[in-house]
């Protein structure tokens, strides 16, 4: 049966539960629709968290370079999850995981570029909890599935579906796109994932309301 979480503050409690009750780093995997409310979980809890043993790791630092989207002929679907590089970010989960003990660096993106910085991300030594946060760690398919098995926890984060659309198209109005654009975007390739999305709920451990 999946947990329910009505709050930020009850999220935060959860963390601080699963970090006191292991010995061991511990991964957690925030996921949902676009525009769901991830960024304002993670923000919220990062904020809250200790900053010295606390990291973020944002899937979205594994968007394919706009360069290789063009050569595969993906541009006009970024985002959707053959668009990212599902096998370097399972990597990532695995050594995270694996090696507590060195230092990891890993990419963020950044949407005033539409580009990744590689390494611009660190996960020290002493972290102890590492959230994760992104689209598609739910998924079945590809090498997603690899990085499923090494969080100790998957929250859904769940919103209003009229408030998560607003959200969406001031987002793309906010980066540079038009009224007209961001609403197309929004309702075509932004709907279309998440509606894949939403069917991976099933899968999450804990479900996460934001209303």
């Amino acid at each position: 049966m999946q947990l329910q979480i009505n709050s930020l503050e009850a999220a935060y409690e959860r963390v601080i539960s699963l970090s006191n009750s292991s010995t061991k780093r511990i991964i957690i995997g925030l996921v949902g629709m676009p525009g769901a409310g991830k960024s304002t979980l993670s923000t919220y809890l990062m904020k809250k968290l200790p900053k010295e043993t606390t990291a973020l790791v944002p899937m979205d630092g594994f968007h394919m370079s706009n360069a290789q989207l063009s050569q595969l002929g993906r541009s006009e679907r970024k985002g959707a999850p053959d668009t990212f590089n599902s096998n370097a970010y399972a990597d990532l989960i695995e050594l995270i995981n694996s090696v507590p003990k060195k230092e990891v660096r890993f990419p963020i993106f950044h949407r005033e570029l539409d580009e990744s910085i590689e390494d611009e991300g660190v996960i020290y030594p002493d972290t102890k909890i590492v959230l994760t946060e992104g689209n598609y760690l739910l998924l079945d398919e590809d090498e997603w599935p690899r990085s499923q098995k090494l969080l100790n926890e998957s929250w859904f984060v769940d919103v209003n579906n009229n408030r998560r659309m607003a959200r969406l198209v001031a987002r793309h109005i906010k980066y540079g796109k038009s009224p007209e654009a961001a609403h197309a975007w929004a309702h075509g390739t932004d709907q279309r994932n998440a509606e894949l999305i939403e069917a991976t709920r099933i899968r999450a451990d804990v479900i996460v309301y934001l209303d």
